[in-house]
């Protein structure tokens, strides 16, 4: 991460993920602005907006993008590879996609698809928010292709099985592994440690290695991505805002419950 940095503005986040610059995030799942605000506050280069799982809906992404998109990248995480869902979140002022459960290189051409303009895809065209509701439509535009990054997921062992192809699909920015998915297509769910789960991400971080396709893992602690730091893995989710909150809260209310009456 480099504050300093110019470079360090969420249009140009495809620009340093595919140079290989390691860029920190963290997750988001609280359906509030202002908990994007404060992480956003926190010096993150980017922030994993997770409309997979947990309560956020539309209206909840849309508000946190209007709080915190202008100063640092947002990538959304839809519910699937569907078309609806990829251009809805796009609209609205996500600076990229996460899509979960791309098992083929198949469905990555069609996440691809769905995320960029004619002619190098088909996605569909109107008026919202990242076109300036209009006033900006041409401008967005002409940039949108450039700028919008598409990170796949591979957290089946079906992805693991096909990643050598799954990563030669253009345009696609970033593979980010899901360690307990993963583990459960392996029917060995959060045993992440386990041989049988680790051979099938030591696949997919060779086969991404072989074309110099960025990795991303994520952990919902230091410890649990600092191995993936160390072998090269650029893309770092660390953390998840309703653990930040009740982590802290613990340690308060531990250390007021230590102090002798």
């Amino acid at each position: 991460m480099n504050n300093e940095s110019t470079s360090n503005t969420p249009q140009n986040f495809r620009t340093r993920l595919s140079s290989g610059e390691r860029l920190l995030g963290t997750m988001v799942t609280l359906p509030t602005a202002s908990t994007a605000e404060i992480l956003a506050d926190a010096g993150f280069d980017w922030l994993f907006i997770d409309g997979e799982h947990g309560p956020l809906d539309t209206s909840d992404i849309l508000g946190i993008l209007q709080a915190v998109s202008h100063r640092i990248a947002c990538i959304v995480r839809v519910p699937a590879c569907d078309e609806v869902a990829i251009k809805k979140v796009l609209d609205l002022g996500a600076a990229g996609i996460i899509v979960p459960q791309v098992n083929s290189a198949e469905q990555a051409a069609d996440v691809v698809r769905y995320a960029r303009y004619a002619p190098e895809g088909s996605r569909g065209v109107g008026l919202a928010r990242a076109h300036g509701y209009g006033f900006r439509f041409a401008e967005y535009v002409a940039s949108a292709n450039a700028e919008i990054s598409v990170i796949v997921q591979a957290e089946h062992r079906t992805a693991v099985d096909n990643i050598e192809s799954i990563v030669k699909v253009p345009g696609v920015d970033a593979v980010l592994l899901g360690p307990y998915d993963l583990s459960a297509s392996y029917g060995k769910m959060g045993q992440i440690s386990d041989a049988e789960v680790l051979a099938g991400i030591d696949r997919v971080t060779k086969s991404c290695q072989a074309v110099k396709m960025p990795l991303g893992y994520f952990g919902i602690s230091f410890d649990a991505v600092k191995p993936w730091m160390d072998q090269g893995y650029s893309l770092v989710v660390a953390g998840v805002d309703v653990l930040f909150l009740g982590n802290g809260a613990r340690r308060m209310m531990k250390d007021l419950q230590a102090v002798t009456p």
